[in-house]
């Protein structure tokens, strides 16, 4: 028998005023994400997704589920996919960016 690992919370949730849904259907979430200079985000989930950032710079530590970090320079205009993934973040500037999810 496997035991399954819960799946973290919705960023919307974890984050709820961080995160704003701009649009919704079947096929996307668009996601307006803004965060201040040293503010922890709760662990949370997202599905395979493209980050655009607005505005903001600096480093951007992402921990996941085991405890493993990954950092990342952000910059304005800055677009990145990511595949599906679980993480808690705290960036070192303030950040605007735009999370585009994608469910199918």
């Amino acid at each position: 028998m496997v035991a399954a690992t819960p799946r973290a919370q919705d960023p919307t949730q974890a984050a709820a005023s961080n995160f704003k849904v701009l649009l919704e259907n079947d096929r996307v979430r668009v996601l307006d994400f803004h965060g201040k200079a040293g503010e922890k985000i709760a662990m949370h989930s997202h599905p395979a997704y493209i980050s655009y950032q607005v505005s903001g710079s600096g480093k951007t530590t992402f921990t996941s589920p085991d405890g493993k970090t990954t950092e990342r320079e952000a910059r304005p205009g800055l677009a990145l996919w990511h595949e599906a993934e679980t993480h808690s973040s705290e960036s070192s500037g303030a950040v605007h960016a735009l999370l585009i999810e994608l469910k199918k």
